[in-house]
């Protein structure tokens, strides 16, 4: 069993490490990260408060974590995190998965990275005042950014003036107007480049991959080249990508590298490519081999919702036709509630009405001994009669069932679109 601390837990890093590992026999998640609103406490039992890591006290009171519940590793999911963490490895009582220090420290910097690969791959021409600017539009970004935070698409010489007596942090690059992809890859310390697939990054909000699919091989092949290049250079411990967008001639031209997981990562996933359980083997140095399922996948990313309530509820009363069975098909999402509240031995009771024989329908649906009692109903019967449990709630598609057990009762009652409330994804 691996005791892995994800740092921060909230950040889409954060989240998609969870997805990928919350299921692992072997790993037990807990989460680490400041007092601030995020998602963290909706995904992880086990989510703590400690200092920004530009405090102090921090590693004190990350120490304490790891020691009171025997952490293992620290996996970190924000880019200056990496950087933190590599830089006070020998403080932390956890291992770190990560590349070794120089790796993050070169790939935190632009100016940096593009320096080291000048000449290896291309890279964007970097403009260090702005009368050498002969053509707009330029593009300008922190020197130390991520995810398109701060960075602006500058059309004429006064916004740029203005932007850099503002900013300090700012290079100016030239502007990029092509296609744009991110390439995933997985490196062993020894092995090298083990695996590298790129993706074309289709629609992007606020520096995020919203919509992905993979490029072809023969696309493939010429990311590949560039991958190898760049680990010439820069040496990686577990999953990395880069990134890369053609320029107006449509020669590709590197925009960051990073030494980490990335969310959309996911794509490869769902494939066979866990980056973050390969990444933990990788630092304890087991014998990795890849499996991966050669087929077309395309994601697109969107919100989600996750509740947090207090509702204490040890009985979940629920009816059966257009409610677990609406329009002939089991309703998944009721069904995914059902097994949570078996695993947290929470009593079921179909309270129904239905009118065809009940055993056969259960058979046919493959519910049969999925309750703990059934209770079928006469269609002028009244629901509220059969409740016993004050701690219990009702799920059924009829508002009128609904409104007559909380007009005598008063318990909760919910309805099909209800139920993504009562779901606890924590892991």
């Amino acid at each position: 069993m691996y005791k892995v601390l994800i740092f921060p837990g909230g950040t889409e890093i954060g989240l998609e490490i969870n997805q990928a590992l919350h299921l692992c026999p072997e790993i037990q998640l807990f989460s680490a990260g400041i007092d601030t609103s995020n998602h963290a406490p909706y995904v992880f039992k086990n989510h703590f408060i400690i200092p920004s890591i530009y405090t102090n006290n921090w590693i004190e009171k990350l120490n304490e974590i790891i020691a009171q519940y025997a952490i293992d590793y620290i996996f970190p999911a924000y880019d200056d995190v990496i950087v933190a963490l590599a830089k006070n490895a020998e403080k932390l009582r956890a291992k770190i998965i990560s590349s070794p220090l120089e790796t993050c420290l070169v790939t935190r910097s632009k100016l940096k990275t593009y320096k080291l690969l000048t000449g290896i791959i291309p890279v964007p021409n970097i403009y260090d005042y702005s009368h050498q600017i002969n053509s707009y539009p330029v593009f300008i970004k922190p020197e130390a950014g991520q995810g398109s935070q701060r960075a602006v698409l500058v059309e004429n010489k006064a916004s740029l003036d203005h932007l850099l007596q503002k900013h300090q942090d700012y290079i100016i690059t030239e502007y990029l107007p092509g296609e744009e992809y991110t390439i995933d890859c997985f490196s062993d310390r020894e092995q090298g480049l083990i695996f590298c697939h790129a993706r074309q990054r289709i629609r992007i909000k606020n520096g995020i991959s919203m919509n992905c699919c993979f490029v072809s091989h023969k696309d493939d092949i010429i990311f590949a080249e560039y991958a190898n290049k760049i680990c010439q250079k820069i040496d990686f411990y577990g999953a990395w990508f880069f990134q890369l967008k053609k320029d107006c001639y449509g020669v590709l031209k590197l925009l960051e590298i990073a030494p980490r997981i990335a969310g959309t990562m996911a794509l490869n996933r769902v494939l066979g490519v866990n980056f973050p359980l390969l990444s933990l083997y990788e630092q304890e140095r087991i014998s990795i081999e890849i499996l991966f399922n050669k087929t077309h996948v395309e994601i697109d990313r969107a919100l989600v919702n996750r509740y947090s309530h207090k509702i204490d509820y040890k009985t979940v009363y629920l009816e059966l036709d257009n409610t677990l069975i609406v329009e002939n098909k089991i309703n998944p999402q009721l069904i995914k509630f059902i097994y949570q509240c078996i695993n947290a031995d929470i009593e079921l009771i179909l309270l129904t009405k239905h009118q065809s024989d009940l055993q056969t329908t259960l058979k046919k649906y493959r519910l049969a001994g999925v309750f703990d009692k059934i209770i079928p109903l006469a269609e002028a019967a009244k629901k509220s009669d059969h409740i016993t449990d004050d701690k219990a709630i009702l799920i059924d598609a009829d508002i009128r069932e609904r409104q007559e057990v909380f007009s005598k009762l008063g318990i909760l009652t919910f309805d099909c679109s209800m139920i993504e409330m009562l779901l606890d994804e924590r892991s």
